[in-house]
């Protein structure tokens, strides 16, 4: 059963008192900081004393010193145990993220009050993963779990490393509406006059049957009364849920006068308890794991924005999974790969009538209500299949083993054979939605769902987010023409190489570059070997489609070298870019080039 708010914030409350849980916490993000601030040269760590020994001066005469291992697309995992601290009093252990990054903000060259914003970020982040460091299992306890409760485990983007900030929390929120908190809520159901808010939908899904799907009969009747009551029609009004800390912390005060002129009307709780997954605004259903998730937007700031729905990007939501659905539908090498396409089957946004008007203001006003309704996995797997997301290979457990160990154990298959059918499920259909048809989305570990055979080996993967994360070249392919021309002008467009990164950058270096070196630790699979197998899906994709041969020339993703994508240097260099009046269309920060492991090894000489 889950655990309540309360005995949450109670684990919340020891794990952040337990002095040695603190310092363990702070040691593994500390590494984790050192080893992205490195990879993205925001700081040059010179080869010390020993095998695998490096040293990083920073300001004031202070220097630090750890091991670590290097690996494919220049990346670096630093051991968390070898990290010391040097002053002119001596060397201690080093276990204080916030102490690291103002030991070294002249060398990072972070302003005062860039400075304030991290160690804020920085603080937030240390106590989630406190608290996540106390209640870890074993990597056997990590497999048996559900995938609804395996999420409250997993760590975070692994490319950023403050990835639990969470502005606008309170140490109350945080221990009730995160996902390491394992706890069940319930969302407020509201209704909004016809005027205020937009309802968009895929075919075959309309407002009434996806209330009837998501509230039982009795609910949706005591709902309708309250609308009544307000004076409005409850057929004509639009129903849709929203976080509990979004109507107390923005709904009920900011769209007070809609609330008053009953306008906007308050209908009660959802009967059904949610959960969030890692990221937060999406929830799942725990009561009713079939019923669909809903995405919600939240005014905390975390990782790179503020975490609100666009109403842009929410309205396309709908028909930009109609779009990818039918593609999958009707092309048999998608029917060959098994993959999902999580739908987001229907969206309503609500604009707020006086920001509305106010181009100028900052983005996060203008994502404030609205709801995206997804497809849950359950509806897509088999008997005897099994699902957790792709983040999940990345965990470790309190007993120092991996949970890929584990799954590759319990498979029966050699290391090698389970890595090559895990490459296999995810690699041919993100490939064929980039080469065929132009598309890309951002298919990280949490947005690829693998799905296991009943013997613990990956078969084949689900993807989903497709209200933002939906980009497409800047020139029109004809493969573009059944997508609905308001959605097409108002979808991201970037060049072929930028596209590319949907798998150079999503997939490889913020997945399979974590992934390496713990195949390699654990499993006795070189680092290397991995690049060799997913760089055998790329060839082996090309030669099934030689046809495509100008658009793997237009995308080349075996280039010898590629973009750095810099994540954290946008996260602490950003420039204000929080308070513009548009999200950042633009690019992801990039610094400088780095070996793309997926290359021919010669391809690099």
């Amino acid at each position: 059963m889950p655990e309540t708010a309360q005995t949450a914030h109670e684990d919340a409350s020891t794990a952040t008192t337990d002095a040695d849980t603190w310092r363990r916490a702070g040691r593994r993000l500390l590494a984790h900081m050192i080893g992205e601030m490195a990879y993205e040269e925001m700081v040059l760590p010179r080869p010390g004393p020993g095998d695998d020994a490096w040293t990083l001066a920073v300001d004031g005469g202070v220097a630090y010193a750890f091991t670590a291992r290097r690996g494919g697309f220049g990346s670096w995992h630093v051991d968390p145990g070898s990290l010391t601290r040097t002053t002119d009093r001596g060397r201690e252990p080093a276990w204080d993220p916030t102490l690291f990054v103002t030991d070294a903000q002249k060398t990072v060259g972070l302003p005062g009050d860039s400075l304030a914003e991290v160690v804020r970020d920085l603080m937030a982040t240390h106590a989630a993963d406190a608290r996540l460091t106390a209640a870890s299992p074993g990597a056997a306890a990590l497999a048996d779990l559900p995938y609804e409760d395996l999420e409250g485990y997993q760590t975070g983007h692994p490319c950023i490393f403050v990835n639990k900030g969470r502005l606008g929390f309170s140490a109350a929120d945080a221990a009730r509406y995160t996902p390491e908190a394992r706890g069940a809520f319930h969302l407020v159901w509201i209704a909004v006059h016809p005027d205020l808010g937009r309802f968009q939908a895929m075919a075959g899904t309309d407002r009434a049957g996806l209330l009837e799907g998501e509230l039982d009969a009795d609910q949706r009747a005591a709902f309708a009364e309250r609308i009544r009551e307000r004076g409005g029609d409850p057929d004509a009004y639009l129903w849709l849920p929203v976080h509990p800390f979004q109507w107390d912390e923005v709904v009920a005060p900011l769209f007070a006068s809609e609330i008053a002129l009953g306008r906007l009307v308050r209908l009660g709780h959802s009967r059904d308890r949610y959960r969030p997954f890692q990221s937060i605004r999406t929830l799942m259903n725990l009561d009713r794991p079939d019923r669909l998730n809903v995405k919600v937007p939240l005014m905390i700031r975390n990782t790179l924005v503020w975490r609100g729905l666009s109403g842009t990007q929410t309205g396309c939501a709908p028909h930009t999974s109609t779009w990818l659905r039918d593609l999958a539908g009707r092309d048999a090498f998608f029917s060959e790969t098994g993959v999902a396409m999580l739908a987001e089957r229907a969206s309503a946004t609500v604009p707020h009538p006086v920001f509305d008007q106010m181009p100028q203001a900052p983005y996060r006003f203008h994502e404030l209500l609205g709801t995206i309704w997804r497809e849950p996995i359950h509806h897509h797997l088999a008997p005897g299949e099994r699902a957790r997301t792709m983040a999940c290979l990345l965990l470790e457990g309190a007993d120092g083993r991996a949970l890929v160990t584990e799954l590759v154990e319990r498979s029966g298959l050699g290391a090698e054979e389970w890595l090559r059918r895990f490459l296999g499920a995810l690699f041919p259909p993100v490939l064929h939605y980039l080469y065929r048809y132009g598309a890309s989305f951002t298919p990280h570990g949490e947005n690829v769902v693998l799905v296991f055979d009943a013997d613990e080996a990956p078969v084949r993967i689900a993807l989903k987010d497709f209200g933002s994360d939906v980009e497409l070249l800047p020139f029109d392919l004809p493969e573009y023409a059944e997508i609905p021309d308001h959605v097409r002008a108002v979808l991201h467009r970037w060049k072929p190489e930028e596209l590319a990164h949907s798998v150079l950058s999503a997939i490889c270096a913020g997945h399979l570059r974590f992934l390496a070196d713990i195949v390699q630790r654990q499993l006795g699979v070189p680092g290397d070997r991995l690049w060799e197998l997913a760089r055998e899906q790329v060839l082996a994709y090309q030669e099934r489609f030689p046809e495509l041969a100008e658009r793997f020339a237009w995308f080349d993703l075996l280039a010898p070298k590629v973009g750095r994508v810099a994540l954290n240097r946008e996260q602490l260099m950003g420039g204000g870019f929080h308070e513009r009046a548009e999200r950042d269309a633009e690019f992801d920060v990039m610094h400088g080039l780095v070996d793309n492991p997926l290359a021919a090894p010669e391809a690099g000489r």
